[in-house]
């Protein structure tokens, strides 16, 4: 009998090359987290002002050589203003899908037509070419057009989306890729203190007046506050006024204004100086900006003054705020006349009780008078002035043609 060495079961076999095994036994899946630099992969940016991911409203504007490009949500647009709460509601799309179909045909921005199969009972079954994708769900572009005029306003226009063949389109363009992120380190809080400083770094405000005013609108639409001067509030003025005037073409003065009122009122006192100094001004960026305090100061102020500051709220107030000024003014020049007669009608008396006269107490009636002199020449208004007379030593008209 012969005996047979017997192996273990657990006993070791012969060992491949890593690569070999490697590729025999498991399936190598790519991660798509993953990056060649070492740390995470770039992905498109999904926030203010880009939300390249979520966002459906293309909104360019160009001004003096400088472009600014936002990606927004026609859900929050159309909630502050009543402008692209128009222009993206479906009758408006509706129309300008119809326009855009008519003049560049059935397959202008539909992609592929479908392609007819037959199904297993040997009728036709329509099915798409491409899966829909987000990229392909309604979008609205809007571009700042500035008219063929010199003194026409510039304003957003809505315009078509270019499509492709296969029904894509070349409207939106991602944020730059930015530079190699440098290699991880071994120090967990180390990097993440470098990328809260990094995530904390301040938005810059854009150098034109014009891009700043859209920057800012965008800005208070989401709840971001606006790049407005905290220090110079005659400067704050300009860029408070010239924003509510976008406001007011937009149709959102509702969600502008509060915004406009809470940063003027930081300046306190210097605010009410400058009410003050310039009421009528005031009075017209306090009803703009829809602000009972800014309003109300500047309204006493001008009633006060009124009618010198008429000639500049003519034409630039609703008839309704004049008619309150006037109002006001009428109620304040009555209450002023019946202090004036009760002032005039200021007597004194005697101990017995009568009133003064030369007879019975000279001194008291002397003093009353002057008072009343004095009561009448500080609340009547100055006599007008006379008609210029010709100097008797400037020539007649006849004698200097002679």
């Amino acid at each position: 009998m012969v005996s047979h060495s017997q192996q273990p079961d657990n006993a070791l076999t012969a060992r491949r090359p890593a690569s070999v095994t490697s590729r025999s036994t498991n399936t190598r899946r790519h991660r798509a987290s993953r990056s060649h630099s070492g740390g995470t992969s770039y992905r498109l940016q999904n926030e203010f002002p880009n939300f390249a991911q979520t966002g459906d409203v293309e909104i360019i504007i160009n001004a003096e050589g400088q472009e600014k490009r936002y990606m927004l949500h026609r859900l929050i647009l159309a909630q502050c203003s009543g402008f692209f709460e128009a222009g993206t509601s479906e009758d408006w799309s509706r129309a300008q899908a119809e326009g855009a179909t008519s003049t560049a045909g059935p397959l202008h921005g539909s992609g592929l037509a479908k392609i007819g199969e037959e199904d297993e009972y040997g009728g036709k079954m329509g099915r798409p070419a491409l899966a829909v994708t987000p990229q392909d769900r309604h979008r609205w572009r809007y571009e700042l057009d500035w008219g063929n005029k010199d003194d026409e306003i510039p304003m957003l226009v809505q315009k078509p989306i270019p499509s492709t063949l296969f029904g894509g389109d070349h409207t939106y363009r991602p944020p730059a890729v930015p530079s190699k992120p440098p290699p991880p380190t071994n120090t967990f809080f180390r990097s993440f203190t470098a990328m809260q400083s990094a995530a904390n770094i301040p938005h810059q405000a854009p150098d034109n007046d014009l891009i700043r005013d859209y920057d800012n609108l965008f800005r208070i639409f989401y709840n971001y506050p606006p790049h407005l001067d905290p220090l110079n509030i005659a400067e704050s003025y300009i860029q408070c006024k010239s924003l509510l005037q976008l406001a007011d073409m937009y149709d959102a003065l509702e969600v502008v204004g509060p915004r406009i009122d809470h940063h003027l009122l930081q300046f306190q006192s210097r605010l009410w100086k400058q009410i003050a100094k310039y009421p009528p001004s005031y009075l017209k960026l306090g009803y703009l900006a829809r602000s009972k305090v800014i309003f109300a100061e500047a309204l006493i102020h001008v009633v006060g003054q009124w009618p010198s500051g008429s000639s500049q709220l003519r034409n630039h107030v609703p008839d309704t705020v004049l008619d309150l000024i006037e109002d006001k003014y009428e109620e304040l020049t009555e209450k002023k006349l019946k202090s004036e007669g009760k002032l005039f009608r200021l007597t004194l008396n005697t101990p017995r009780g009568d009133r003064v006269t030369p007879l019975n107490g000279y001194v008291d009636w002397l003093a009353l008078s002057l008072f009343r002199q004095w009561l009448v020449e500080n609340t009547s208004p100055p006599p007008p002035l006379p008609p210029k007379t010709p100097n008797a030593n400037q020539p007649s008209p006849r004698t200097q043609q002679q």
